[in-house]
Formats: structure tokens, sequence, C-alpha cells
């Protein structure tokens, strides 16, 4: 039973899933929020209404009017996944960032998917930790700005626990490391987001034992002569996925002040 006064969010780890099976799977669940968001905003104006007339509202006892202005009951998700070798283009992407053909790349067997989040073009593959959080931002804070910083907080703190210092490089998203030294940066976190009545989905992928070969063919994020790196390369051993998962979840905690459940 949940007794912590923190707010939850609903944890699952999916396993290697699909790109589109796991995109379909957010966007169900941000549209569920947002019904949510939209149904109680229109019982909302109903009690207004009713209340400038100083007339009841039809069904909305004192203690229903009590909960409804606690705000919509919306759910929190966090998902984490590993995809299949796959690329994937945000909304404002550039193919010309592609530097594969398609036929190669069908030849590779790496997927391919111009998606609905923010950012450019991006790999996912195995032993990369892929997260997905669900949040209703109204039950934070009403700033993706924040929001983001805090995503990059959680694997700088995370990359932290393993002795490595990450760091963010000004107008770019992600987790870098020497961000300020020319020729040295290296990005081992990448971030993409959408955002709908202030409900999130997308999120970030931490580069921890991923086969960085797949990046060759392509310019990552749209950022030319930067490179990708991943727990693996700089302290030079594999490392235990399971280990991984449950220090960014800990630190996942920490940064938005929740509780996975």
């Amino acid at each position: 039973m949940k007794t912590s006064t923190k707010q939850g969010v609903l944890f699952r780890d999916l396993g290697q899933v699909g790109y589109q099976e796991a995109w379909d799977l957010q966007e169900s669940l941000l549209q569920e929020n947002v019904r949510i968001k939209t149904e109680y905003r229109s019982r909302m104006a109903l009690m207004e209404s009713a209340s400038a007339y100083k007339q009841p509202a039809t069904g909305y006892g004192q203690e229903v009017i009590d909960n409804e202005m606690n705000g919509p009951e919306t759910t929190h998700h966090l998902l984490f996944v590993e995809h299949p070798p796959v690329y994937t283009l945000g909304k404002s992407g550039d193919l010309e960032n592609v530097l594969i053909s398609e036929e190669e790349r069908v030849a590779k067997g790496i997927s391919f998917y111009h998606t609905n989040r923010g950012g450019d073009i991006t790999f996912h593959g195995r032993e990369q930790l892929v997260g997905y959080p669900i949040l209703d931002l109204e039950r934070f804070y009403t700033d993706i700005g924040k929001y983001l910083r805090n995503l990059e907080e959680v694997i700088i703190a995370t990359i932290a626990d393993y002795g490595l210092k990450g760091e963010r490089s000004p107008g770019e998203t992600g987790v870098w490391l020497d961000a300020a030294i020319p020729g040295k940066e290296r990005k081992i976190c990448a971030m993409g987001i959408r955002c709908s009545r202030w409900i999130t989905m997308h999120g970030f992928a931490f580069n921890v034992n991923t086969d960085l070969s797949y990046f060759n063919y392509i310019i990552p994020c749209g950022i030319q002569n930067k490179q990708v790196t991943s727990m693996q390369k700089e302290l030079g051993r594999k490392l235990d996925m399971r280990e991984v998962k449950e220090r960014v979840k800990a630190n996942f905690e920490k940064v938005f002040d929740v509780e996975l459940i």
C-alpha cells in the first residue's frame, strides 16, 4: 500500500520492444490523461456556471466539489524500454542528417521512424536505456525547460554514481562529457519530448552498453563534429543493465520528488 505523501508514478520495464509498439502505448497513455483533463475542465466549467447563477450544480455534492478542486486525477507513468536498432527523426529534423541509403539501412536491419517528438535524428538500440515519462506537468510545474533540465539531472546524477562528470551544453539538450572542450565533447544521453495539454511523452536515450557504430551512419541530433559515447566506452567495461536501471529509477525519484510504484 502506498503511504508516501509524494506523487506516485507507475513504473514499467517493458524490456525489448519495437519502436512503434512503445510509441502506440505512450500515445494511449497520453490521450487517456488528456481525456481526463478535458472532462475535468468541463465539470469545473459547469460548476462555475451554476455558481454564477447561485444554483446547485446537479449531481455535485460538497464533497464531490471539494475533491474536484484538487485537480484532475491524471496518472503519471515512467516506461523503460530497449529497442531493436532504429533511427528516429524529430518533427523538425533534417533527413540530410541520415547518411545511409534506405537500401543499406534495410540490409543492416535498422528501422526508421519520423516521429512527433522534438529534436533531430538519433539512434535507439539494444543495451541503450530509453526512458519514456508520461507526466502531467500541471501537477509539477508548467515549464518545459525546467522539465528537460530535470531529465538531464537524472542522468547526470546517475553517471556521477560511476565517477563520470556529466554536463549540459548551452543551447543543446542532453547530457555531455567535456562539453566545453572543443574536439572532446561527447554526448552520452540524447533527449527529445512531446508535450500536449502539459502531458509529456518520449524522453531520453541513455547509452549504457550501446553499439556506437550505428551512429556512424547519421549526424546525431543534427550536431556536426561532436562525438557520441557510452558508459561502456568511458569506463572500459560492460555494465549490468539492471543495476543502471535501478540507479536511474532512484535518481528519477529524487530529482522529481516522486515515488515509483
